[in-house]
């Protein structure tokens, strides 16, 4: 590949063909369920070709090479010449493997890897109709599409296209030659017409449509489904009209007027701007916090009248600059459908999934952070959750298991669930198996509730199955997926019925940029609850604490809660063990509540979290610091892993 190619093009064909390929993922694996789907086979045609035709442009040969041997395929299935089987989809899917790490590579700018030559064989062979007499009629090397009308509407026809690609890559014309092309080189009028097309657009799908020919009679066979209406295909026609006369300057009139309304109203961004702004923003946050502490205690109207319209505007640029960093939860869930397909294949067992809120819009470093805990939730559902289709028949369920990504907005959090109709957990299980592993003694674990019980597989280490399978184990991994939910201020939660199926219920912030903090003092020190773990809080008269087990407890509402003096861990120097009265923060972790004694409540503030210094990083408790209202710095309590560190030191 020539990476000296126009970086704008090349842009957009990671953009466009990046959209293209993970909607591929989801088509091929909704195809197996609906193999006679014509519109879904035109759609999955249509997008190899289209990506085919931007790497042609780019002189990305072998990613070209797959691409049109994988149109083919699609080309005999919507004739109707081969049926769409698992094993089919099985070699498509590897090609679709082999297509997303060419354009990783691309997408890096290094040499893309040829597919291996026994998947292009593979594929070759399924390109051929089914059966000999078939092979015999059919044509040897099928062209993607018949070239059967005359260009008189102005569309460009397969051999022009044809003809384009092989002068961008320098072929002989000869070659280039085919039937109703004559022959003839693409003039270089055309190509640059061709070329601001591109330009005008900045759309490969646009500039490498299919011909009328297929595309009229389906609209909805357009390949990213949603947008097919909003790009406009029309304006191509002018500029690949065989008339080298005129043809830039239909070009720039259907560009300037219908296409480029859409590419004026969209700006792409540079995600470390966004970073940036979204820094300065919490600086400015931080300074109206401030001028907000000092307003209050001013006699000056004037003054509190600005600073309290400082206050809204503030809250607002916030608002937006965090929406400007939104991205649909959409960009997980893309790659679960091939994720449960390949799974189900692998165990043998049938499995539905389906993902409900897919537009939910939360945090683009939450998107990231949030895939690999999924990913482990989802794989853990689909091999140790829902039973082989034998099992399911025995207990009187149906053959096909059912699994349920969903995704929803519920206040300043989102709430994700994976849900399936599996066997469930059976909580005395659970209960022998942390008495067995020494996780609780006995009585401990016979107080436990059924919820408390189900909590417990995300234990470290804990786990139920006696055989480990390859895939996962239900409970090996799981404290990690619970210690990354933890890092994102999260909560993970498994609610279950046995026999019936379980759900795991994870809630996140949606920006980990700023955050509502519940401002305690310890002495002089002021520390930062995260507000999301904050339960209740209330004044407490010491003496009135028992002790169970060697552990002192507060009865909050008829149940004893853990309460730990919170400045013996962190200010020892100015604890007093003769404390009569104090404050208490009820705090929910995991599933656990918790008390700790503080000295001083400041009340609720957004903060902007500030990493540690190198000096300071990795201490336990700590997730990072703050200037608080008033201008002192406040360090922010990471609750588990402060538990983790000090608790169980007693």
């Amino acid at each position: 590949m020539s990476f000296d190619a126009d970086e704008e093009i090349l842009q957009d064909f990671l953009v466009e063909a990046g959209e293209i390929l993970e909607l591929l993922s989801e088509q091929l694996v909704e195809l197996e369920s609906r193999p006679d789907d014509m519109d879904l086979l035109n759609a999955i045609f249509r997008g190899f070709h289209t990506v085919k035709g931007g790497a042609g442009f780019l002189q990305l040969n072998e990613l070209v090479e797959c691409c049109h041997i994988a149109e083919n395929v699609f080309d005999i299935l919507r004739k109707g010449e081969r049926r769409v089987t698992p094993e089919l989809m099985d070699v498509v899917l590897q090609a679709l493997d082999a297509v997303n790490e060419m354009f990783s590579q691309v997408r890096e700018r290094t040499e893309p890897t040829p597919a291996a030559p026994e998947l292009l064989a593979a594929l070759s062979r399924l390109a051929e109709p089914e059966s000999a007499d078939e092979a015999a009629v059919a044509e040897p090397e099928p062209e993607p599409e018949p070239a059967v009308e005359e260009p008189a509407s102005g569309d460009i026809t397969d051999s022009e296209f044809e003809q384009l690609l092989n002068a961008i890559g320098e072929q002989p014309a000869a070659e280039a030659a085919a039937p109703g092309g004559g022959g003839d080189e693409i003039t270089d009028d055309e190509f640059e017409a061709l070329l601001d097309q591109l330009h005008g657009k900045g759309k490969f799908a646009g500039a490498v449509e299919e011909p009328a020919a297929v595309a009229a009679p389906k609209p909805a066979a357009a390949a990213p489904a949603k947008k097919a209406e909003a790009k406009k295909v029309e304006p191509a026609k002018p500029v690949a009209k065989p008339e080298p006369a005129k043809p830039a300057a239909p070009a720039a009139a259907p560009a300037a007027g219908g296409g480029a309304s859409e590419a004026e109203t969209t700006v792409r961004v540079d995600t470390a701007r966004l970073d940036e702004i979204m820094n300065m923003v919490g600086e400015l946050v931080l300074v109206r916090n401030r001028l907000v502490r000092l307003g209050l205690n001013s006699e000056d109207e004037a003054m509190a009248k600005a600073v309290s319209n400082l206050d809204v505007v503030t809250a607002d640029l916030q608002t937006a600059v965090m929406k400007t960093r939104m991205q649909p939860i959409k960009k997980v869930f893309g790659r679960f459908p091939r994720l449960v397909r390949d799974l189900a294949r692998n165990l043998k067992k049938e499995i539905n999934l389906e993902l409900v809120g897919e537009e939910t819009d939360l945090d683009k470093n939450l998107v990231e952070a949030l895939a690999d805990p999924l990913v482990h939730l989802v794989r853990n559902a689909v091999d140790h959750g829902v039973e082989t289709p034998e099992d399911r028949e025995a207990a009187g369920k149906p053959r096909t298991g059912r699994v349920v990504l969903s995704a929803e907005q519920e206040g300043d959090h989102i709430l994700l669930m994976i849900t399936d109709d599996g066997k469930g957990m059976d909580a005395d299980v659970l209960r022998a198996k942390a008495v067995e592993k020494g996780l609780l003694d006995k009585d401990a674990a016979e107080r436990l509730s059924e919820l408390e019980c189900y909590n417990l597989i995300f234990a470290p280490g804990f786990s139920t199955k006696t055989e480990i399978s390859d895939v996962s184990g239900r409970g090996v991994g799981m404290d990690v997926v619970k210690t990354k939910i933890s890092q994102l201020n999260g909560t993970v939660n498994v609610f279950s019925q046995k026999g019936q199926g379980s759900r795991i219920v994870i809630k996140v912030p949606l920006t980990l940029a700023i955050m509502p903090t519940l401002m305690v003092m310890l002495g002089n020190q002021a520390f930062a609850f995260p507000l999301v773990n904050v339960n209740e809080i209330f004044h407490l008269d010491l003496s009135r604490t028992n002790v169970v087990d060697g552990q002192e407890v507060v009865i909050v509402r008829d149940k004893a809660l853990p309460l730990f003096y919170l400045k013996r861990w962190l200010v020892p120097q100015a604890f007093q063990e003769d404390q009569r009265e104090g404050h208490v923060v009820i705090l929910t972790v995991g599933s656990q509540r918790i008390g700790f004694v503080v000295d001083q409540l400041v009340g609720q503030e957004e903060v902007v979290i500030k990493p540690l210094g190198k000096m300071l990083q990795g201490t336990p408790g700590m997730s990072g610091a703050t200037i608080t209202g008033d201008g002192r710095i406040a360090l922010i309590l990471d609750v588990p892993s402060m538990l983790k560190r000090y608790a169980r030191r007693g």
